[in-house]
């Protein structure tokens, strides 16, 4: 009989990355987010959180959506169905982790 995966094998390393992890929960709790508080919560340069964006756009996790506010163009990012389902799977590969080393003896 084998044993199950470690949960870390299913970790996906363009989720679990830590700004991109982030952008994930953030945009998932506001189910839409401006692209300047975005920066500003995780801290971020402009060009670094535009890195990380590109990043989960090309991998279907956000749609990047462009337009105004008044005359001040805006970026706003929403949360992909597919988006979503990773987001989700990592947490839950992330609780797995957490028992482990919860009920390990060690």
């Amino acid at each position: 009989m084998t044993e199950a995966p470690h949960p870390v094998t299913g970790l996906d390393d363009v989720v679990h990355q830590r700004v991109r992890l982030g952008i994930l929960t953030i945009t998932h709790e506001a189910r839409r987010v401006e692209f300047g508080f975005l920066r500003a919560q995780l801290e971020l340069t402009a060009g670094n959180l535009s890195q990380h964006l590109g990043v989960l756009e090309s991998a279907g996790l956000i749609e990047v959506e462009k337009g105004y506010a008044g005359k001040r163009g805006r970026t706003w990012i929403t949360l992909t169905p597919a988006g979503d389902a990773a987001l989700a799977a990592e947490i839950g590969r992330l609780k797995q982790l957490i028992a482990r080393v919860e009920t390990s003896g060690g």
